[in-house]
């Protein structure tokens, strides 16, 4: 037995491999993080390595104080989770004034956690507050369609909603809040951090305008479900308008 032998260890896995086969996730492009169950985190602790030293988010959110997450590293491509996860994701513990993290497995190699994780970490505060503790994943991609539609259309809930709802019938159905959007800003900051947990407060989508999309949920499957419905309805509202029956 192994660390890898835990099903929410395999879980996250086969996410992050769905995510590369969709062809989301260039280079290093996107990052998962996922807030672990007690129970999951009890099954994982006998494979824990010794901490690694707290570091500061820049960030906080109290209510997901000595929480556990499991989340993929800063710098790590996708397609190499399946192959290498020690290296290519970890489990960082909080603390418990919710400003900082530590390293409890994987990441090896002097590995941190994704760039964007403050940007995750306020966003699960958020979600797991107005869901009452059931949003446990957050996931970035860059699904291409939904980043062109970004260059087209004005970037407001509203238009992006009714575009994506028009396109697909079951995005009413997956998304009946619809979409945010979040103007273009730098990546990986606590400036882009605190505009998206603002919009996630209303929305379970948020568009990054230019850059891609951020999807939350209460397990695996629905969040990739919630961000695959979105890029196909993108795909189909880019089929359309290309052909010239906009």
């Amino acid at each position: 037995m192994s660390i890898l032998d835990v099903k929410v260890i395999q879980d996250y896995i086969r996410m992050c491999n769905d995510g590369w086969l969709q062809g989301w996730h260039e280079r290093n492009g996107g990052n998962l993080t996922y807030r672990m169950k007690p129970e999951e985190v009890e099954e994982c602790r006998p494979y824990f390595q010794k901490p690694g030293p707290w570091i500061d988010m820049g960030v906080s959110g109290i209510n997901l104080a000595g929480e556990y997450f499991i989340t993929t590293g800063s710098g790590k491509f996708f397609r190499n989770v399946i192959l290498d996860p020690e290296h290519s994701i970890g489990i960082v513990e909080i603390n418990d004034r919710a400003d900082s993290w530590r390293i409890v497995w994987g990441l090896e190699g002097n590995a941190k956690p994704t760039s964007e994780f403050p940007s995750h970490f306020m966003n699960h505060s958020v979600r797991s507050k107005v869901t009452n503790g059931k949003c446990r994943v957050i996931y970035h991609a860059h699904p291409p369609n939904l980043i062109a539609m970004t260059y087209i259309l004005p970037l407001s809930a509203r238009e992006f909603t009714r575009a994506l709802w028009k396109s697909a019938t079951e995005c009413p159905v997956v998304f009946p809040d619809g979409v945010g959007v979040v103007p273009w800003m730098v990546p990986g900051g606590t400036e882009i951090a605190r505009a998206t947990s603002q919009v996630m407060e209303k929305y379970d989508v948020a568009v990054w305008a230019h850059h891609g999309l951020f999807c939350s949920g209460p397990d695996f499957d629905t969040t990739f479900g919630l961000m695959h419905t979105v890029e196909k309805s993108a795909q189909i509202y880019n089929l359309v308008m290309s052909s010239g029956q906009g």
